[in-house]
């Protein structure tokens, strides 16, 4: 029997596994910064949206946004490396991208690893352009891609 994903805003105890989550897929090679506290710290945020997949009892992924007034920036995406490939990914940005249009925001930032051509082969698909390159912005270590996408495009002055 196939089941139905499902994304829901993350509780205290889903830390973590966000955190491990992080930790071997996207902070590999770097150190830990996205530890259980500061996952916990992120779900107990007013301006912060950890959201998590689910199937069953089984956490698949997750992604952890920041609002502002103007733009979000999405912190961290990520996806359980047995369940790649299901558009559990989109979905998660999706539902993220979703709560910043109900917020008016404008835009959507990301930095995404430069060594990590796949995730940037997802943002593009996902209407993410990129803006710039950071040095070493990854502990110094690594850059980073800037990547960003438009929520609202601009209405003609006649309009």
């Amino acid at each position: 029997m196939i089941l139905s994903p499902h994304i829901s805003l993350a509780v205290p105890a889903h830390a973590r596994d966000i955190a491990e989550m992080s930790r071997e897929y996207i902070e590999y090679g770097l150190g830990w910064s996205w530890t259980q506290a500061r996952v916990l710290k992120a779900i107990h945020d007013p301006s912060t949206n950890v959201a998590v997949v689910r199937e069953q009892d089984a956490l698949l992924g997750f992604g952890i946004m920041r609002y502002g007034e103007r733009r979000a920036h999405l912190v961290l995406l990520g996806v359980h490396l047995d369940h790649r490939k299901r558009g559990l990914g989109a979905l998660l940005l999706a539902w993220l991208e979703k709560c910043a249009v109900t917020a008016g925001l404008e835009h959507i930032q990301v930095e995404a690893r430069a060594d990590n051509e796949a995730a940037l082969a997802f943002y593009q698909d996902q209407g993410y352009r990129r803006q710039g390159i950071v040095p070493g912005y990854y502990r110094g270590m690594i850059d980073a891609i800037k990547l960003e996408k438009a929520l609202f495009r601009a209405r003609p002055a006649n309009a």
